[in-house]
């Protein structure tokens, strides 16, 4: 009699690897993003700076902008902080690349993500006044070097609001505002970001006929009463 012969059966699932596609599960929300202009590769390192932005709270959480700017020219812009949330993620490199083109804070709203918007162009502006603020002041600070002596601090009154003590420090080169720094501030978002916007202001004007700063109009007031009598204590 004939013994059948077993027949072995390879299994295929053994030995043929079934591939599979995972999509990435990772959020992106909190990501700092850096986006360098195109055209830097030319600037000197010696000519950045980096300015930090006002930290803005919103709705969705805090915005707050680093600005690396070569001169006046913005060449990259951070996220320090952003909200946790997948429009902020995908609006992000959006407003930074409008940024670089636009080279202002003037830009248009991403749709679906008004609020972040918001609180990044108001800290990227906060940003912008502080290195013109700085920008300004270089030029007299060089200038001066020479004759250091000539340089003169002379602290303003202290003014008393309903914010706050406001005081400011000012130093000049000869008759020169060389530079304004705050002694004393009210502890309020609208006043850390109206200072950079009066201090640049100041030391366009050259004297403490300014305009007063939207939203921060007491603070305004104060500083300028404090610079002037800075100003009119240094004449004297």
């Amino acid at each position: 009699m004939k013994r059948a012969i077993p027949i072995v059966v390879l299994s295929v699932a053994g030995l043929i690897p079934v591939w599979r596609y995972e999509p990435s599960t990772a959020t992106s929300a909190g990501t700092q993003v850096s986006t360098p202009a195109p055209s830097t590769s030319s600037s000197g390192g010696s000519s950045s700076r980096v300015v930090t932005g006002t930290t803005v709270d919103t709705e969705k959480g805090p915005v707050e902008v680093q600005v690396t700017f070569d001169g006046e020219k913005i060449t990259a812009v951070k996220l320090l902080q952003q909200p946790n949330h997948p429009q902020t993620t995908a609006a992000v490199p959006k407003l930074v690349a409008e940024t670089l083109q636009a080279q202002s804070a003037d830009i248009d709203t991403v749709s679906g993500a008004t609020i972040t918007t918001e609180g990044y162009k108001e800290s990227l502006q906060a940003a912008i006044d502080k290195n013109t603020a700085e920008e300004s002041a270089a030029p007299s600070a060089s200038a001066s070097a020479p004759a250091a002596s000539a340089n003169e601090v002379v602290p303003g009154t202290t003014v008393v609001t309903e914010k706050g003590p406001v005081q400011v420090e000012v130093t000049f080169a000869g008759d020169r505002i060389g530079s304004v720094r705050m002694l004393q501030q009210p502890n309020h978002p609208q006043t850390t970001a109206a200072v950079p916007k009066l201090v640049a202001a100041t030391l366009q004007a050259q004297s403490a006929d300014i305009d007063t700063v939207s939203g921060a109009t007491i603070t305004s007031d104060g500083y300028k009463e404090s610079l002037q009598a800075a100003i009119d204590a240094k004449g004297a």
